[in-house]
């Protein structure tokens, strides 16, 4: 299942650090971040709930940029 998510991030650098935070989280089989549409598009590996990942993925990204959000 892919979802795209709305996101609030500052740079492109930490666009690719959220990214890279976001893919290596359980759960997730593919993420990418587009720092100039604001979008995190995620896909889940087969069986995982959106909604718990998510809240794993928020944690991952915010020990990288501590002041970003992801709309979930």
């Amino acid at each position: 299942m892919k979802k795209t998510y709305k996101i609030e991030v500052d740079c492109a650098n930490c666009a690719n650090l959220m990214e890279d935070a976001a893919r290596k989280t359980t759960g997730v089989q593919s993420a990418t971040v587009n720092f100039m549409t604001q979008k995190m598009i995620v896909e889940f590996d087969e069986g995982q709930k959106p909604e718990d990942v998510m809240k794993n993925v928020l944690d991952a990204c915010k020990k990288v940029e501590p002041d970003c959000e992801i709309f979930l």
